[in-house]
């Protein structure tokens, strides 16, 4: 049998298939029990072969060097699992893991896939390969420096694309701003607090310039939006269709296809491609 595992800031989501059918499905808040105390759970309930699984955080080569968003009971949570149990586990980053999926989906060698969620992240493959860096740390987009802000990001900075375009960002500035109640972006487009709107003002050029500096870099074919806001605010799909010329070349703009996720699971799919990555 196989488990595929999704997790995440707010939820961890896990999937076991036996002959390729899914004979279990289930998710829970990933603040209630670390990723290995987990894994040996299920393990000592189920006769697991295979373990897949797509982190929100950065990894490399079976350990898990850091997340700001998910506490970590085990570094080396693949040497440790597959000492004690007799079990294969690949583990990648979540936007890896659904860049994959997508390269899948579309028959694309050329293609990156942009979540905007809790977090800022991106995910590339360039010519058929899964672009990681030396660390397995690469296309950390939500770090890359964009202007300095009144607080931190997760990562220590205070001048990180994150802090401007992500639901995390978001909350740190209607923190600062005192607003009473925690709006969506849709609502701080709407309000009539000036804050409010320089908040929804700034996470579209913040956006805008990030989808600019990542086709710049990798000139894909298509550029996949997905995350939570994405899906909840289609619009911005438009926005950076229409914009997109204006921040990066026109020669890398003009044959290039933007589109929103259409992809359910696209992690929990993109799990399931490590183990036929060749890159792994």
């Amino acid at each position: 049998m196989i488990l595929l595992i999704d997790i995440g800031g707010t939820y961890l989501r896990y999937e076991i298939h036996d002959r390729n059918k899914v004979i279990k499905k289930a998710k829970l808040k990933s603040a209630q029990i670390g990723l290995c105390e987990f894994l040996e759970k299920i393990l000592e309930q189920e006769k697991i072969k295979t373990i897949a699984i797509s982190y929100a955080g950065q990894v490399n080569k079976g350990k898990i060097l850091s997340s700001p968003h998910i506490k970590i009971d085990r570094h080396n949570i693949k040497e440790y699992i597959e000492q004690k149990y007799g079990v294969k586990l690949y583990i990648e980053n979540d936007l890896n893991c659904s860049v994959l999926a997508e390269a899948d989906y579309f028959k694309a060698k050329d293609i990156v896939n942009i979540a905007v969620g809790t977090g800022l992240g991106l995910g590339v493959v360039s010519s058929g390969i899964l672009i990681k860096g030396s660390d397995g740390i690469a296309t950390e987009l939500g770090h890359i420096p964009y202007k300095e802000s009144p607080f931190n990001c997760s990562c220590g900075k205070n001048n990180c694309l994150e802090i401007f375009a992500s639901g995390s960002g978001l909350k740190l500035w209607e923190e600062y701003y005192k607003f009473q109640n925690f709006l969506t972006l849709e609502e701080l487009q709407k309000s009539s607090d000036k804050n409010a709107i320089k908040v929804s003002k700034e996470f579209q050029k913040a956006l805008l310039y990030a989808c600019g500096v990542v086709v710049t870099l990798f000139n894909p074919k298509i550029l996949v939006l997905g995350g939570g806001i994405i899906q909840s605010n289609p619009q911005l799909v438009n926005l950076i269709q229409k914009e997109i010329a204006n921040y990066a070349m026109p020669l890398i703009t003009e044959n290039l296809k933007i589109v929103k996720s259409h992809l359910e699971d696209a992690s929990l799919k993109g799990a399931y491609l490590l183990m036929e990555d060749k890159n792994e």
